[in-house]
């Protein structure tokens, strides 16, 4: 059995202003960078000891690992780059304004496809109308993008318990890990939105994940509280 702490990267620049930010990418803020060491601090108060790190290979997730690694005395394990769990890649809308592609462009698409006003499109509503709205034609397709996240984590579940690893952590980000928990729980109450920092507990057994909390935040609260004291 291996226990995941599927962590959101911390807050961005391109995250405090408001841009879309996929398979781009910007540094943590310094409050950014603060509320992931808050995080480790939770954790470390908590012992919780990682035998294996995971990240995307985006610079903002692994930024977000060095720092729990850090601050929850976690340094020195083995830490593995896997491109499959990056973010969405959203095109030509990368570096624009959220608002643009998700109050603008997508509404008047979900309009055109014929999509009830009020109902929330699905995650496959949502890619394909990226993917038909995209300009330069790179945005993934739904199956090329469900796949690499299932087949991501899963590979990265598998290896961890080939390696006798008990606990490790991966650093991964929103919109792939809502995604994936929609794949785990079709039909499920799953979120559409982390926060920076937040921990999603997943257990890996027999070959199947089963989902515990999903986009907790109670470790970084505990961290503030230990910075606060510092103070």
């Amino acid at each position: 059995m291996v226990e995941i702490y599927l962590v959101r990267h911390g807050k961005t620049m391109f995250n405090t202003i408001g841009r879309t930010q996929g398979w781009c990418d910007t540094p943590l803020t310094a409050a950014g960078e603060e509320g992931i060491v808050e995080l480790g601090l939770g954790l470390k108060a908590e012992n919780i000891c990682f035998d294996r790190a995971y990240s995307s290979d985006s610079g903002r997730t692994i930024q977000t690992l060095m720092l729990i690694l850090e601050h929850s005395e976690n340094l020195g394990i083995p830490h593995t780059m896997d491109r499959r769990i990056r973010e969405w890649c959203f095109g030509s809308f990368e570096g624009g304004y959220d608002h643009e592609l998700f109050d603008g462009v997508l509404p008047r698409l979900f309009v055109e496809e014929g999509l009830k006003k009020g109902v929330i499109p699905s995650y496959e509503e949502i890619a394909r109308s990226i993917k038909a709205a995209d300009s330069a034609g790179w945005a993934e397709d739904w199956q090329t993008l469900s796949g690499r996240l299932m087949t991501g984590f899963t590979d990265i579940a598998k290896e961890a318990e080939r390696e006798g690893a008990q606990n490790i952590v991966v650093v991964s980000h929103s919109m792939s890990i809502c995604t994936f928990l929609s794949l785990l729980l079709p039909g499920g109450n799953t979120p559409r939105d982390l926060e920076n920092g937040s921990v999603t507990r997943l257990t890996w057994t027999d070959g199947k994940f089963s989902v515990g909390e999903m986009g907790d935040t109670h470790y970084r609260a505990t961290g503030r509280e230990i910075l606060d004291k510092q103070k």
